[in-house]
């Protein structure tokens, strides 16, 4: 007993084994994500954001640490005006080889005064290059 079987031409489909992208001519896009892979995604996108709110939170405290009195104390030697003693005698005194008109600008600066006129008693921070 053996069977013949009689095909007709055109009755048997044919599909692509590649997939439909492949018989349309239209290359597939579609990216697939895990949902181990979207918390991979995720965290990579987000962490250059949390490093940088850590950088500034950290940086924030520095600068708030440097504007501190008892940083400013180390970095200044302070100097109380006696009675008479003018800023060009000060100058003189504290860098006599530089031109006074140079350091009297520099601690005038520095202790943010209005003038160049100062008050017995008064306390001034001198620049620390002299």
């Amino acid at each position: 007993m053996s069977a013949a079987y009689a095909v007709k031409p055109g009755s048997i489909a044919v599909r692509p084994s590649i997939g439909h992208a492949a018989a349309t001519g239209v290359p597939r896009t579609h990216l697939r994500l895990t949902r181990r892979g979207r918390v991979v995604f995720t965290t990579l996108a987000a962490l250059p954001l949390v490093l940088g709110s850590i950088a500034v939170a950290v940086n924030g405290g520095v600068a708030a640490a440097e504007g501190t009195a008892g940083v400013g104390a180390a970095a200044f030697e302070y100097v109380t005006i006696d009675a008479g003693q003018s800023l060009w005698e000060l100058a003189e005194s504290i860098a006599p080889k530089q031109d006074p008109r140079d350091v009297i600008a520099d601690i005038v600066n520095l202790n943010q005064l209005s003038s160049e006129a100062v008050e017995p008693g008064q306390r001034l921070a001198l620049p620390a290059s002299y």
